[in-house]
């Protein structure tokens, strides 16, 4: 990070301490107890309310964070095009909440006039954008859509041209071929040869989480908490009955009910002592068993994925086997080997290797592949590992930054010896915060056992 983006940013991260002091403060205080006492959630907003509050939340990321953005990316314009139902995954966060999707072709410009000056906001489409772009197109005078954005670029005589056009990452490709030919036709030669691909305008605005959302992000985790603590109770499962898809899809419903929604299809699975491997679909579950769930919200734009763990007791129980505790508490210290390495300036693969090692050196058998979590749920910036890949990946060369959310997804092996010595992959996933020192999770992690059947 240049000197300028820390500049910009700093008013970013001075006020996010306070959201963060209350974000830590609660993980703190909920840490040990994530997984045993169902969490009070925090009231959903009706729909007006929501739209209200993204549009204020666009509005001041618009304002300060694309342009510390651009400086840091030393490009002058960035040009974002997209068609209905094709959105730029950038053009899809930066509709207001009444605008679901593009209209027809939707044409963004940012333009920095130099000198400190305020970024511009032009939008050349037929339709607003909210009030947060100026519109810059009237077709009854220029009916050449691609000809008002060429006349607009050389009004303003750029030197470098940003495009969303990416082979390393998905969130800075949304620019499509027949949209570029389109832009790159209209443009005289001394406009084209000043295009430039990048990754680091659109990567950097869908990573970085603001003040303002970060205030809210750990309410919207103690929500998923508080589904999950329901559904992985009484509530929900009644043992010899209830199957793993029973459970999935009363996750779906839950989420219906409360008229959020989810990015992904919940999983739910079976580790029974015995069975090789994780039963899933029409599986009943039984006493004994261990319910795994990979869980996951979407609220307010963004998106919370969290895997959590319960036991069903057996006659008699009244808490989970040792074995079994020892293989989650091996997982929560594969979460503290990771989260322990976070560094600015180090990539996603420097970090694996690194939690890894102390990991190992610890006598654990981890997995870890975490993520970063925001706008989407496999989120843009640089991976942490993969479940099938566990050395240096392409996806984890960029340095990790400050200011980011992260699914810190892994888990441990372990055997059991309450079940003849059986291996269970104890998995885990919780939803937490870098502000560039230290990582905390948004609503505390999992310690002990959901438990099933108890009284």
């Amino acid at each position: 990070m240049n000197g300028f983006l820390a500049l910009a940013l700093l008013s970013l991260c001075a006020s996010m301490a306070s959201a963060q002091e209350a974000s830590e403060s609660s993980a703190t205080a909920r840490a040990a107890t994530v997984g045993q006492d169902p969490p009070a959630a925090a009231s959903i907003l009706p729909l007006r309310e929501r739209a209200r509050l993204e549009n204020k939340w666009l509005a001041e990321r618009l304002d300060r964070l694309v342009p510390a953005l651009m400086r840091e990316q030393k490009v002058d314009t960035w040009v974002l095009i997209a068609r209905e139902y094709v959105e730029d995954p950038v053009v899809a966060t930066m509709l207001d909440a009444e605008s679901m999707h593009a209209r027809r072709r939707t044409i963004l410009i940012f333009h920095d006039p130099g000198a400190g000056g305020p970024i511009e906001r032009l939008t050349v489409s037929r339709y607003g954008m909210g009030g947060l772009f100026k519109p810059a197109w009237n077709p009854e005078q220029e009916p050449d859509q691609w000809r008002q954005v060429a006349k607009l670029l050389a009004e303003r005589r750029p030197k470098r041209i940003a495009i969303d056009s990416s082979a390393l990452t998905q969130f800075a490709d949304g620019l499509t071929l027949s949209q570029y030919e389109g832009l790159m036709a209209a443009l005289p030669p001394e406009l084209r040869s000043r295009v430039v691909r990048n990754d680091g305008l659109a990567v950097g605005w869908l990573e970085t989480r603001t003040p303002a959302e970060m205030e809210v992000y750990p309410q919207i985790a103690r929500l998923t908490h508080s589904i999950i603590a329901e559904g992985l109770s009484n509530a929900a499962v009644r043992p010899g009955q209830t199957t793993a898809d029973d459970l999935v899809w009363w996750f779906r419903e839950k989420v219906s009910s409360l008229g959020l929604g989810t990015w992904f299809q919940p999983s739910v699975g079976i580790m029974r002592q015995g069975s090789k491997g994780v039963l899933e679909g029409d599986e009943v579950i039984r006493k004994g068993d261990i319910v795994w769930i990979d869980f996951g919200i979407t609220y307010l734009r963004l998106n919370t994925d969290m895997q959590h763990l319960a036991y069903v007791l057996r006659d008699g129980e009244r808490d989970a086997p040792q074995g079994l505790k020892n293989g989650l508490q091996a997982a929560n210290a594969v979460q503290d080997a990771l989260t322990g390495a976070f560094r600015t300036g180090l990539t996603g693969n420097r970090i694996l290797a690194e939690a890894r090692s102390k990991a190992l050196a610890a006598g654990l058998k981890p997995t870890i592949y975490s993520h970063p979590i925001g706008y989407h749920g496999h989120g843009a910036g640089s991976s942490i590992g993969f479940w099938d890949n566990q050395k240096d990946d392409s996806k984890g060369t960029d340095q990790v930054r400050r200011n980011t959310a992260w699914s810190i997804e892994l888990s441990a092996r372990l055997p059991v010896p309450e079940w003849n010595r059986q291996e269970v992959d104890f998995r885990l996933e919780e939803n937490a915060f870098f502000d560039g020192s230290k990582v905390t999770y948004l609503d505390g992690r999992q310690t002990a056992f959901h438990l099933i059947g108890a009284d």
